[in-house]
C-alpha cells in the first residue's frame, strides 16, 4: 500500500471523527444527529478497513456514536493507528528460535 493512500485514510479518519464531534456543538439536537451518524460511521468504517478488523471496528464505531457521551473517542483515528502504527501488516513477524 502506498504512503499516499495510507495518509489519505488518515485524513478521512480525522474528518469522520470531526463529524462525530460535531454533535457536541448543538446540545440536545446532537443526540438526534448521532442516531443518523451511527450507522453511517459504521458503514464508512467497513469501507475504509476491510475484513474482520473492519467489521469489528464498525461495530465499535456504531456503539460509540449511538451511546450518549462517548463521542469523544476518535474511533476512526484509533483504527488508523492500530492498522498502520501498532500492527503494520507489511512487516514480517519476528520469532525467536531456541
Amino acid at each position: 500500500m502506498s504512503k499516499k493512500y495510507k495518509y489519505r485514510k488518515l485524513a478521512l479518519s480525522l474528518i469522520f471523527d470531526a463529524v462525530g464531534y460535531a454533535s457536541f456543538i448543538l446540545p440536545g439536537l446532537g443526540e438526534i444527529t448521532d442516531v443518523i451518524w451511527a450507522p453511517i460511521s459504521a458503514f464508512l468504517m467497513t469501507k475504509l478497513y476491510k475484513g474482520n478488523k473492519g467489521k469489528i471496528a464498525a461495530a465499535v464505531s456504531f456503539i460509540e456514536e449511538a451511546m450518549p457521551g462517548l463521542d469523544v473517542i476518535p474511533t476512526f483515528t484509533l483504527m488508523w493507528l492500530y492498522t498502520y502504527v501498532f500492527r503494520p501488516s507489511n512487516e514480517k513477524k519476528k520469532t525467536i528460535e531456541i
